[in-house]
């Protein structure tokens, strides 16, 4: 089963975009970025949904930014959105990709297969020991 209609989808980002680090960055999860990327070009909306602020959250936010990927909101249900006390913190999404789904993270792979239909991504190749960093 494939999901052709275009979704908003929330991903967390430590244990699932990148591993484990917190507060630093984790190296990326294999195939996240590129799938993520494959879901924008599908029409997908991807909501950037974590327990980071301030510093961390920006930080995360650039790191996804230099690895191609720019979230349609993060945080929030939407970008202009204005949250306060009598706002909630859940975010309206049709799907989450997150590490502590019961039975775990299913691979990004998987999540490709899912809303594509199709094969797994390729692994792009890194250009050096600096290549996460550079876009």
């Amino acid at each position: 089963m494939s999901y052709h209609n275009t979704s908003i989808i929330a991903v967390d980002f430590d244990g699932t975009i990148v591993e484990n680090a917190y507060p630093k960055i984790g190296k990326p999860i294999m195939f996240a970025f590129e799938t993520m990327s494959a879901l924008q070009k599908q029409g997908h909306r991807l909501i950037l949904w974590t327990v980071r602020s301030g510093k961390s959250l920006e930080e995360a936010v650039n790191f996804c930014k230099k690895n191609g990927i720019e979230f349609y909101a993060v945080n929030k249900n939407y970008p202009e959105e204005n949250l306060d006390q009598h706002t909630s913190r859940k975010i309206n999404a049709d799907y989450f990709i997150d590490d502590r789904n019961i039975g775990g993270l299913v691979s990004w792979g998987a999540v490709h297969q899912i809303f594509m239909g199709t094969e797994t991504p390729k692994k792009t190749k890194p250009k050096g020991l600096f290549s996460f960093f550079k876009k």
